[in-house]
């Protein structure tokens, strides 16, 4: 058999994928896969057939090729192999699987000529409650089937592979009822497409398919009620006979059992479609326990990988369990990573993370602010300098790109260099060598560049404000880390988390924050992100007297905030805080004749501040009259 990639997961699922000669595998469309997917390189990966043997390269693929979940360069495949690319997922075949070897389904749109089709209904069936068996005569038969059942429910709570339980539960079926042919179909969690068929015929031979009459199916699907035709004499001959059983989870259907016989073999009897439906129902059990198995399997990995994954951020949100994927996934490589977002989202923790967990985390981690240093020193202190290249250079000096040589260098604050200093590194990045400020000699450089801005680079480019060619070369994998105000239910853990470092730090006694306080911190929008949040808290430990953090050892901002929810304690104390507040304000307004600067001069506080606390009163100043002279 020919060789083939079968694709599991992802846009291209339940595609098949021939390996003939060199397969090319990517987002451009001159791939034979294409995958257009931003986690896929233009020409990814390929998979080269030769003399039999399938070896995958990788093509220096910015966030990697995975085999069985391992990052690799080159490859020989081997069937059963799992190739990971993007969010896609394939499986290498390179012989004769068992289940190719088994007839497949054919649904056929008409049914079959007079066929006259009885519904049974769940009270006519055969009922496993303990107090209807009992009820029972004991029958040869009964025993029988009841054994039956017992054996393939035991058979069934074993099986954990979705895959092959179907087929398991095709065989355990022809063992106790007398059908010719068979077939199991599962549907789409969201649909009634068939997902997933397996089907047998026992006359004919596996190259026979079965038949499937498809209003049968629509009918049992519907209904949710099995069919039984129980055959009938049509032109001198007698009609097959088939049974259909809908499997039922949730007052949702499934999938479909289905079974039949021809004129040779003995009529299915109303025991065996009792005997079906009380299979079917052990089927789903087992089917729904595959499904909860690889889920909760699915989950364990993604456990496993955030606990493996060092870093020192804090949240379990969903979106950082996304950030925290994103560093699992680009950490392997040596591509440039872009991180955006607001200030204070902890743009410089998830680059650590990213370095923690790469190759090179062994080797020097250098970060630079590119906004906090003017552009003749910022260019001596990343480059370098030579002896006497400028007054006051006594010596020569490495700059940071050299001291991170083996490591990574993280360039905060990327949107704010000049456009001289953007064209040197531009060049830094495309030939990985740089010259010391003074000097003559390229220096080469082994280096993974990280950088970060809280800036719309594209809109800076479309503004000439930033080089397009320079953006293109930084923007090979970007990740925006979200505000804080959108992963709210980090914000306990995170407060929680800071109040613990600076109760150490400051020597005090904090048990945690009262509940009260926690309010004022969920309703607060946070525009200074997580940044903001740390400086609260220290805040509140150092001026706090109490074992817990109270809403009065919160800045005022934050208490100005919530006050009219009420959210920070009882509503009549705040209501009378917040009246005391507007009438000095008032009062001092009216001595100052509707001057603010006047007005905050009179209370000793700022003018910006009165301007902010009026705003969150909502009081609108009232110019005293002037009388002529």
């Amino acid at each position: 058999m020919q060789a083939k990639l079968v694709a599991i997961n992802g846009p291209l699922r339940k595609s098949e994928y021939p390996i003939v000669g060199e397969v090319g595998m990517g987002g451009d469309p001159h791939n034979a896969i294409r995958l257009e997917d931003p986690w896929v390189s233009a020409h990814h990966c390929t998979i080269t057939e030769q003399d039999g043997r399938c070896v995958l390269h990788d093509l220096e693929s910015h966030a990697g090729t995975f085999v069985n979940g391992i990052p690799v360069k080159q490859r020989e495949l081997k069937s059963g192999d799992e190739v990971a690319i993007g969010n896609s997922l394939f499986l290498f075949q390179a012989e004769v699987s068992v289940n190719s070897l088994r007839s497949a389904v054919q649904i056929d749109a008409e049914d079959a000529p007079n066929a006259e089709t009885v519904e049974l209904h769940t009270d006519e069936l055969l009922n496993l409650a303990p107090e209807a068996l009992a009820a029972l005569q004991p029958t040869e038969r009964m025993a029988r089937n009841l054994n039956a059942l017992l054996r393939i429910s035991s058979a069934i709570g074993s099986l954990r592979d979705e895959e092959s339980l179907p087929w398991q539960l095709l065989g355990m079926i022809f063992d106790v009822i007398p059908a010719e042919r068979g077939a199991i179909l599962l549907m789409e969690a969201d649909s009634s497409e068939v997902r997933q068929q397996v089907a047998w015929d026992r006359v004919c031979g596996p190259d026979h398919p079965v038949h499937v009459s498809q209003s049968v199916v629509q009918r049992a699907v519907q209904e949710k009620l099995p069919l039984w035709d129980r055959g009938g004499v049509e032109d001198g001959k007698r009609r097959r006979t088939f049974v259909c059983v809908p499997m039922i989870a949730k007052e949702r259907v499934i999938g479909i059992i289905y079974l039949e016989s021809n004129t040779a073999a003995p009529r299915f009897t109303q025991e065996d479609l009792e005997l079906l439906a009380a299979i079917a129902g052990l089927g789903v059990m087992g089917i729904e326990n595959a499904w909860q198995f690889e889920r909760l399997s699915s989950e364990n990995q993604r456990l496993r990988a955030e606990v493996s994954l060092t870093h020192d951020m804090v949240g379990r949100s969903a979106r950082m369990r996304e950030v925290y994927q994103f560093v699992e996934r680009v950490a392997a490589s040596d591509s440039t990573v872009l991180i955006c977002g607001e200030s204070g989202t902890g743009k410089e923790l998830a680059a650590r993370a990213i370095h923690k967990n790469s190759g090179r985390k062994d080797q020097a981690f250098v970060g630079l602010n590119c906004a906090a240093l003017t552009e003749t020193l910022l260019e001596s202190e990343l480059f370098g300098h030579e002896k006497g290249a400028f007054t006051n250079a006594v010596s020569q000096k490495k700059g940071y790109l050299e001291v991170a040589e083996g490591g990574t260098i993280f360039l905060d604050e990327i949107g704010e260099l000049s456009p001289i200093l953007q064209a040197k590194l531009l060049r830094v990045l495309q030939e990985r060598e740089f010259v010391r400020v003074g000097g003559t000699r390229p220096i080469k450089i082994d280096v993974r560049f990280l950088a970060a801005t809280n800036k719309d680079l594209q809109k800076c480019v479309r503004e000439e404000k930033f080089r397009a060619d320079l953006y293109h070369r930084l923007n090979v994998i970007s990740l925006t880390l979200p505000p804080l105000r959108e992963r709210p239910e980090d914000i306990a853990e995170l407060a929680e988390h800071f109040v613990t470092r600076y109760a150490k730090k400051c020597k005090r006694h904090v048990t945690g924050i009262s509940e009260s306080a926690l309010a004022c911190l969920r309703r607060y929008d946070w525009p200074g992100n997580i940044r903001e949040l740390e400086n609260a808290m220290e805040r509140a430990v150092v001026i706090g007297n109490s074992e817990k953090i109270l809403p009065e050892d919160l800045p005022e901002s934050l208490q100005e905030s919530v006050e009219d929810s009420g959210a920070c304690g009882p509503a009549k104390y705040h209501e009378a805080i917040r009246e005391l507040k507007k009438k000095m304000i008032l009062g001092a307004l009216e001595q100052g004749g509707g001057n603010i600067t006047e007005a905050a001069k009179l209370l000793g506080v700022h003018a910006n501040y009165l301007h902010r606390l009026m705003r969150n009163l909502e009081l609108r100043p009232k110019m005293k009259k002037q009388t002529g002279a």
